[in-house]
């Protein structure tokens, strides 16, 4: 079925902005107004609707672009991307579903997954990057608006085989040699999920061939970030309990080998929930890549995750890893798929972060007992101290999510996008009880932004005792998407 106006604005039949009831009596989602973004209209019967996860986000200027799976499909992706737009710095939205993807769009793939966001100023194109699953065969896409991130074009072939976790960024910088150049990584899961990367320079119209980094390189979830002088840093996590990265310093001509970020230390999440240490990257404007993941090293033996933050030094060394301080290490708090922004006209120790998470208050839970929240914290120097955390929604139950041959799904990665000089959006899937068989999930942003303000926590530098690795040897699946 193809929805109506499938490359155009859509219009949500829903309120522009409200505060969640859940089945619970008495529970709301807590301290912010959300406003729903998207909804699934499919009704393919391969997949669980209404559902929608997995968001990535991007800003530009007074623009925010957000992609995410709608329908989602338990053995792999999606009904088809669907994606969010706000022209005005997050004061209305509109919305609506790529043409030409998966068959639900007039398009050939069964299914689509795995959306990544990026905007080319030079020129003057809006990219969302996704994979077009067609059984084994798994294709790296490319969609492009050149009007603002309103309408989509036909996809374009990014790379063919068996692929997942790509990502997209372009080089914003008008002073850069690399200005416009755009760049996707993406793994190859028949080759051990080895990583390749793949460089536009005509706005995402065609791409170039696929290179490797030097060395080994297999993982997943690598997320390109563009530096001012035009160097691109790939963090991703290694395929042995690592957060490793490479570069680019010739505008993606080559890549070279990897280095360590940092080792991982992780609790496995309880209620089957589907969950990686995955990194969410993003670079100031000194050139300065932050990197948050969710890790266990803080505390004694790892019964559940903070979100950690690593910073680089150079473009090829990292300082430790310091803890969030969103609680305490006593606490019984798990902490887990960070989604970080960074203020990109920011730097040094002036630089603005907003960090959403989702957490459980108590790990120690199961299936049918975790409580599932979002927390959102802040800080304006550059991580070294944070505001208070602050609760965005839930309490959720997991059965409220979809299932997927993985665990049930919010995603494996959120993202948060931060105005210049103004408030931090992150897109949100959140849940309510089911109507029946269909289930109520759906795209929400906390209604005008969220703000970036500092406090007094501090980080910590130094984990008081060692917490063993629980992911010690981490088996990346076979189909990730």
């Amino acid at each position: 079925m193809r929805p109506r106006s499938a490359s155009v604005i859509a219009l949500l039949a829903v309120p522009s902005a409200l505060t969640l009831a859940l089945a619970t009596p008495g529970a709301a989602y807590a301290n912010v107004t959300v406003t729903q973004v998207s909804q699934d209209i499919f009704t393919d019967a391969q997949a669980q609707h209404n559902t929608e996860v997995e968001p990535d986000t991007f800003v530009s200027g007074s623009t925010i672009v957000s992609a995410f799976q709608v329908g989602r499909v338990s053995g792999g992706g999606s009904s088809d991307i669907g994606w969010a737009t706000s022209t005005n710095g997050g004061a209305t939205w509109a919305h609506g579903y790529l043409p030409d993807l998966t068959t639900n769009t007039g398009g050939t793939f069964g299914q689509a997954s795995d959306a990544s966001v990026a905007f080319d100023p030079k020129h003057n194109v809006w990219l969302i990057s996704s994979l077009g699953v067609s059984g084994s065969t798994v294709d790296v896409l490319t969609s492009r608006s050149t009007d603002g991130g309103l309408t989509w074009g036909n996809p374009v072939i990014t790379a063919t085989g068996a692929n997942d976790k790509n990502w997209i960024v372009c080089d914003g910088t008008a002073s850069s040699p690399h200005f416009g150049n755009c760049y996707t990584e993406y793994d190859i899961t028949s080759s051990g999920d080895s990583i390749r990367m793949r460089t536009s320079t005509n706005g995402g119209t065609s791409w170039g061939s696929a290179l490797a980094p030097g060395g080994s390189h297999t993982g997943l979830g690598g997320q390109p970030v563009v530096l001012p002088n035009g160097d691109v840093l790939v963090p991703y996590e290694s395929l042995n309990s690592q957060i490793r990265s490479f570069r680019s310093t010739n505008g993606g001509t080559s890549w070279n080998s990897t280095v360590l970020v940092s080792s991982i230390s992780h609790h496995d999440v309880a209620g089957s929930l589907r969950e990686e240490p995955l990194p969410s990257a993003e670079a100031d404007a000194a050139g300065t890549v932050y990197v948050t993941w969710a890790d266990c090293r803080f505390r004694s033996g790892c019964p559940s995750n903070d979100i950690v933050l690593a910073k680089s030094t150079s473009e090829t060394t990292w300082a430790a890893p310091v803890r969030v301080p969103i609680d305490a290490t006593t606490s019984t708090v798990d902490h887990f798929i960070p989604g970080t922004g960074v203020d990109r006209s920011t730097s040094g120790s002036s630089t603005r972060i907003g960090l959403a998470y989702y957490f459980y208050p108590t790990a120690n839970c199961t299936a049918s007992t975790c409580q599932l929240d979002v927390g959102y914290i802040s800080s304006v120097n550059g991580g070294t101290s944070w505001s208070t955390a602050t609760q965005l929604a839930g309490p959720m139950s997991l059965s409220w999510l979809p299932n997927t041959s993985q665990g049930r799904m919010l995603g494996d990665y959120i993202s948060t996008s931060v105005v210049s000089g103004g408030n931090a959006y992150p897109i949100l899937a959140l849940a309510s009880a089911p109507t029946g068989s269909t289930f109520n999930q759906a795209m929400f942003a906390p209604t005008g932004g969220l703000a970036v303000t500092g406090g007094s926590n501090a980080s910590a530098a130094q984990a008081a005792t060692t917490a063993p690795s629980v992911k010690t040897a981490f088996t990346a699946p076979t189909t990730a998407h």
